[in-house]
């Protein structure tokens, strides 16, 4: 117990004085110094920051029990973001960084007007502070309670430990996203991104290891004996391609190009908590070496985010255990396999990977309040210093309404986090029609986005009322078809619109995105050479995890 308190406080330190000595002596009293890194992040930085922004301990134990249940087919949400980050790194970025935005509201704002602006900037800090905050604080601590047991050490109740957590996250977390500003974020990110690429790679190995002993391996080391147990036994759960009418956690291998792709493009391209890391490049190029560094890095997700689940179920059986609960299997498989002394780094890595996404996505709700509103409709003559002030209040307002709902989502009924999930999607796709279909058609009226945002919200709304991915749900369709069939509506009803807009004012000139020059635009001459290459890696991954591979 004690190594394990050692080793935990003293990577949970080093991430802080590492953070602290890149960051010390940065300008932090303009806005672009503060919300933006000083538009001065490294490529390498970006890949590690938009990394973390993405997983979080919840993933991690997420993923994986869908895998548990289902096999790998959940494995495409990591490895088809590298798409996403192809697009990102070749159209999106560039587009970004030319009008020199702050925030993804600003582009709507700048692409249509200012009620379009705060429309959609609303509707963010909404779905942030009300959902993904409290649920980022509210999972990741359930995950660290049900891994390491604090309620067991410290002898409180479930509940009063996920409350100890959730103020502990929050505490540690507002320190970088609120005093440090967006660059101790990316910095942190970077460093705990390479803890949880060695803490997380290590429990598929541990885990094949335990599997080939158990399988009855006389070697000390078993590693290839379990691999060569789990191909040769449960190659069905190493098959990554789900059925045409397979429900969820399982991924119907239509959606994997079409419904999957269109999500990881919302995430990807424009989530603002992601964005944020690429509009604070050092310039074009940094930002794209960010995106598509990135993308290798979800590629090699499925080693830590699916296998272990797979690896769990043949050990469970194995074993006899009797694990019926999908959010069971990792915290399960993590106390079997990893040895005692490398369980404190471990419970380290986790906490960073929670803190990750809860300070990125703070970070990111400050920033679109302080600029999207605050500067734009409360005080459109502050100074930088002034908006520097008013982010870092608003932020500790932030924080600790999110800490004090968090908790609370302790008594929901069982499912209904799944469903408040599903409200990142109300305001996602419309947020990418708007950016997309903005750049896209040149004629479109100025009420497009805010259209298409209400009939979104109607369209997608009355679908989780009858969808099956959804606590009451009475349907049969899986929710990706949902957006497969979604956004390709949207962007007709645009192209509608603007064709409709162009006829009727013949005199109308197509809109042009101005160069504000806030940064070199000088491409990296490796883009497409390393996208190709992305892509072979995807689909290479995708054939060895099919019938035509290891699969069955």
């Amino acid at each position: 117990m004690a190594l394990t308190l050692i080793t935990f406080v003293a990577f949970t330190v080093l991430v802080a004085v590492i953070s602290y000595v890149k960051t010390k002596g940065d300008d932090q009293t303009t806005a672009d110094g503060y919300f933006l890194a000083g538009r001065g992040l490294p490529g390498f930085v970006i890949a590690g920051s938009l990394l973390l922004t993405n997983l979080s301990a919840e993933q991690l134990v997420g993923t994986n029990g869908q895998t548990w249940a289902v096999g790998m087919s959940p494995m495409a949400f990591e490895v088809l973001a590298a798409t996403a980050l192809i697009v990102l790194a070749l159209w999106a970025a560039p587009r970004y960084l030319k009008s020199g935005i702050t925030t993804i509201p600003e582009l709507i704002g700048l692409r249509f007007d200012r009620s379009t602006k705060l429309w959609f900037c609303i509707a963010y800090i909404i779905l942030y502070l009300v959902v993904q905050i409290p649920v980022i604080l509210y999972s990741g601590s359930l995950v660290f309670e049900n891994i390491f047991n604090l309620s067991g050490l410290l002898g409180i109740t479930k509940f009063q430990s996920i409350c100890v957590l959730c103020v502990a996250i929050s505490v540690v977390g507002s320190i970088y996203a609120i005093f440090g500003g967006l660059k101790a974020v990316a910095v942190s990110d970077t460093v705990n991104g390479v803890g949880l690429l060695i803490g997380g790679l290590m429990i598929p190995f541990f885990a094949l290891n335990v599997l080939g002993h158990a399988a009855g391996s006389g070697s000390s080391v078993a590693i290839a004996d379990g691999w060569k147990y789990l191909v040769a036994n449960h190659a069905d759960k190493l098959n990554s391609i789900g059925s045409l009418t397979a429900e969820a956690p399982e991924v119907p291998w239509p959606t994997v190009f079409t419904g999957l792709v269109f999500l990881g493009l919302q995430s990807w391209c424009t989530h603002q908590s992601f964005i944020q890391r690429v509009l604070a490049a050092e310039n074009l190029k940094e930002a794209q070496k960010g995106a598509l560094y990135c993308a290798f890095l979800k590629i090699a997700g499925f080693m830590f985010l699916a296998l272990p689940g797979v690896i769990a179920y043949a050990l469970f059986e194995l074993q006899g255990d009797q694990v019926t609960m999908m959010d069971d299997a990792y915290p399960h498989l993590v106390t079997q396999v990893i040895p005692a002394p490398l369980m404190g780094f471990f419970a380290a890595v986790m906490f960073g990977a929670i803190l990750s996404s809860f300070n990125s996505v703070l970070n990111s709700v400050n920033t679109m309040f302080t600029m999207d509103i605050y500067h734009e409709y409360i005080n459109p003559q502050a100074s930088g210093d002034k908006l520097v002030s008013v982010g870092k209040k608003i932020g500790i307002v932030f924080a600790v309404a999110t800490t004090i709902v968090g908790p609370m989502v302790y008594f929901f009924p069982a499912g209904l986090k799944t469903f408040l999930d599903s409200f990142v999607m109300l305001i996602g796709l419309p947020v990418l029609s708007a950016v997309f279909g903005g750049f896209f058609f040149k004629y479109l009226p100025k009420y497009a986005a805010k259209l298409i945002m209400v009939f979104h919200i109607v369209v997608y709304g009355l679908f989780m009322i009858i969808g099956p991915a959804y606590p009451g749900g009475t349907g049969t369709m899986h929710y990706l078809y949902a957006v497969a069939v979604l956004w390709p509506i949207e962007l007709l009803i645009m192209a509608f619109l603007n064709s409709r807009n162009k006829k009727q004012h013949p005199e109308l000139q197509a809109w042009e995105q101005v160069d504000v020059k806030a940064v070199d635009l000088t491409p990296w001459k490796y883009r497409k050479i390393v996208a190709v290459v992305v892509m072979i890696c995807v689909v290479a991954v995708y054939i060895f995890f099919s019938p035509l591979g290891i699969g069955a």
